[in-house]
């Protein structure tokens, strides 16, 4: 399975700067990176240790993920 980091500054390198401001200034903005950072590590810690899991049950954390990931794009915009 291939391993990927799947950080918001990775992901949106345009709104690098952004970013970093909002996680500093907007508690919202702070609680839904931090949020969909720890997913994504789960995620990635999961892929690395090839724990056996149910597909539907990982697919579900993969779709969280891409949730929190809209709404913060949403924020960035």
């Amino acid at each position: 399975m291939a391993l990927s980091n799947h950080a918001l500054s990775l992901d949106f390198p345009q709104h690098k700067d952004r970013i970093k401001a909002l996680y500093h200034s907007n508690p919202d903005f702070k609680d839904l990176a931090d949020d969909y950072h720890k997913l994504d590590k789960r995620i990635c810690q999961l892929e690395h240790e090839d724990v056996t899991v149910g597909d539907e049950y990982f697919n579900q954390l993969k779709i969280q993920r891409a949730q929190l990931k809209d709404k913060a794009y949403a924020q960035l915009q």
